[in-house]
């Protein structure tokens, strides 16, 4: 993510060996093939998990790899690499975990504790790249890391035995069961990486192993279709009813409905037109989802939109009701907090955290034109101000930056907004040069509490492409993460929330609810608000 990353797209795709049946063709009749059909909405172009946060690399990763945790069908962490679940002594702040002694990788290799180790450190080495060191805030040295003042080998994991591992943290972390789900806290295969060199570990099939339930097979690291398949060294074989999973990349919506109707795809994302026609379909599900779509803005010094009043107009003018209902028409509502609805309630108001740090949505054409006129004099620009909106090559994309693109010229003066939409590999590369303006992005909870969105925008954040910098929201945050109080710790969170927003430090625009296309046979899938969608324990009854 999330985001994560987050492309648009959250869902995959697949094959179809046999079509049996009247009516719509459905994979589902001819179960005993036991091949599952998903389809991914970007192509999937690393499985590296210590270098990259995005979707298709997360929707695979939670299908072939598990970490010490993984989340059942509750969205509560249950043991997976450990043997059980784990209590921390020394006043929360020390977890010693044992490793399965059945865990082995896709190759026979053995899983143990020294591959955790090796992997988290990896994630928060600067020559790996790592993009996602920020979520490691809590263990210990980990902050120290980031800010460069220690060795990314000072952190806080620590192989004690073969499968014996002791994890330090700075300071009890309330969430930490369910941050140890997020795939950045995978384990990776020390021998085998350090056999295929790190540079090309999680390039291809040939260049990855998997501790999961399935392993990945015909990817060459660029091709838009490839397999998962049952992985014979799993240690739960008994949970596992599928042979293989066949994914696909398919970007558009309409695609995704004719390969569903084709009895190709088992489980479809839709959006748009189509979503909004087929509201009816009984083939249809409605997955509500802790994803926010927002607008990362570029405060970088001299960018125009380094000043808040525009920032503010720009948010102003948007009609996100018109968007959600005739652009999307998927079920997605206006955006109202970074944070999504139903991420998380607040225990000590008994509110959802979302709508107690809501502000309104309405448009306010004359108050954004004052205040855009106020910021153009501000900022002392001459002429026209022209912005370049970013976002992934998608439909759905493109659809959404048309809308944003005709809203803020016709109500704006002086400003050209446009358009530029590329694969999520130059979308990346425009971000981390700063040549946008505007960009579209999402955030989708790794985890279901509210510092897993607000740490993102933090200053110096790997994630926060925008670089909205403000100290009094780094510092609610830090003095959320550092509380034992629990009342300090929503307080803290709910005051660096309205921050945000006072701040205009990103432009939020809808939360999202995907309409899926799903046979009537298919059952088992664990569908999570927070995280990826797990298709490991699916089976067609």
């Amino acid at each position: 993510m999330r985001k994560k990353y987050l492309g648009f797209g959250i869902t995959i795709s697949g094959m179809i060996l046999l079509l049996v049946g009247c009516g719509r063709a459905t994979s589902s009749a001819t179960h005993h093939s036991r091949t599952l059909n998903l389809m991914q909405t970007a192509t999937l172009t690393t499985l590296d998990s210590t270098n990259q946060a995005t979707l298709p690399e997360f929707n695979t990763l939670v299908n072939t790899t598990e970490g010490l945790y993984r989340l059942n069908s509750q969205d509560q962490p249950v043991p997976a690499m450990a043997t059980k679940m784990v209590k921390p002594v020394h006043h929360g702040t020390v977890y010693v975990f044992h490793i399965r002694k059945s865990a082995k990788w896709s190759n026979g290799d053995p899983v143990v504790a020294s591959d955790f180790e090796y992997a988290w450190k990896r994630a928060m080495n600067p020559a790996n790249k790592p993009v996602y060191t920020y979520i490691f805030s809590g263990i210990k040295n980990a902050d120290a890391i980031n800010s460069g003042k220690k060795s990314y080998r000072s952190l806080g994991i620590k192989a004690t035995g073969k499968r014996t591992l002791k994890i330090t943290l700075d300071h009890p972390i309330a969430a930490f069961n369910k941050l140890v789900t997020v795939p950045v806290f995978l384990p990776q295969d020390q021998k085998f990486v350090t056999k295929v060199g790190t540079s090309r570990y999680g390039t291809s099939a040939s260049t990855t192993v998997s501790n999961g339930a399935f392993k990945v097979a015909s990817w060459t690291g660029s091709n838009d279709t490839y397999l998962l398949k049952r992985n014979r060294y799993y240690w739960d074989q008994k949970a596992i009813h599928l042979k293989q999973i066949r994914y696909q990349t398919v970007k558009d919506a309409n695609t995704a409905h004719n390969l569903f109707e084709d009895g190709k795809l088992d489980d479809a994302t839709i959006s748009g037109v189509t979503a909004k026609s087929l509201q009816h379909d009984t083939a249809v599900k409605h997955v509500d989802r802790a994803w926010t779509y927002y607008l990362q803005v570029n405060q970088r010094a001299g960018q125009p939109l380094e000043n808040r009043k525009l920032r503010q107009a720009l948010s102003l003018v948007i009609n996100r009701q018109q968007l959600t209902k005739t652009v999307l028409a998927d079920g997605s509502k206006p955006a109202s907090s970074f944070v999504s609805p139903g991420t998380a309630v607040d225990p000590t108001t008994k509110r959802d955290f979302s709508a107690e740090t809501s502000t309104s949505t309405k448009v306010n054409i004359a108050k954004a034109k004052h205040l855009w006129a106020a910021g153009l004099k501000e900022t002392k620009v001459k002429g026209t101000v022209q912005l370049t909106l970013v976002g992934d090559d998608q439909d759905v994309t493109k659809n959404v930056a048309q809308f944003v693109q005709q809203q803020v010229q016709q109500h704006l003066s002086r400003v050209k907004v446009s358009t530029k939409n590329v694969p999520d590999k130059g979308l990346q590369n425009l971000k981390s040069d700063g040549q946008f303006g505007l960009s579209q992005w999402y955030w989708l909870a790794d985890f279901a509490d509210p510092v897993n969105y607000l740490g993102v925008l933090q200053s110096g954040n790997s994630m926060n492409s925008g670089r909205f910098s403000d100290k009094t929201y780094d510092d609610l945050l830090t003095k959320a993460k550092q509380t034992s109080s629990q009342k300090q710790y929503w307080q803290s969170l709910r005051q660096a929330a309205n921050r945000l927003q006072n701040q205009m430090g990103i432009v939020p625009l809808y939360y999202v609810s995907e309409t899926h296309l799903v046979t009537h046979k298919l059952a088992g899938v664990e569908y999570h608000a927070a995280g990826e969608t797990d298709y490991t324990r699916a089976y067609f009854k």
